[in-house]
């Protein structure tokens, strides 16, 4: 089923939902978002093995909170965590 499709886009209406699609030709709309997903597959999940979506969800906000957003440098905040980022401020340089 195509993400663009009437199907899809109906059982997005009927859970509630919103999607969410880059503008025709616009490649960067969700760059970010699937950068990040890519990390955490390749740093975390590639890696477990879930006996639950309860235990993956655990551990997947683990990995955000503590390690992700506490302790991972990240290239684009001057190699400094995002919670660092956030605390001693923002240089005008970053992204």
């Amino acid at each position: 089923m195509q993400y663009a499709s009437r199907p899809f886009r109906g059982l997005l209406q009927a859970y509630g939902m919103t999607g969410s699609m880059s503008r025709k030709g616009d490649c960067w709309d969700n760059a970010v978002v699937e950068s990040f997903f890519g990390t955490l597959k390749s740093e975390r999940v590639h890696w477990r093995s879930y006996q639950t979506r309860e235990e993956a969800r655990r551990d997947i906000v683990e990995y955000i909170t503590m390690f992700y957003n506490g302790r991972r440098l990240h290239s684009s905040l001057d190699y400094r965590s995002p919670d660092d980022f956030e605390k001693n401020g923002h240089p005008a340089n970053a992204a």
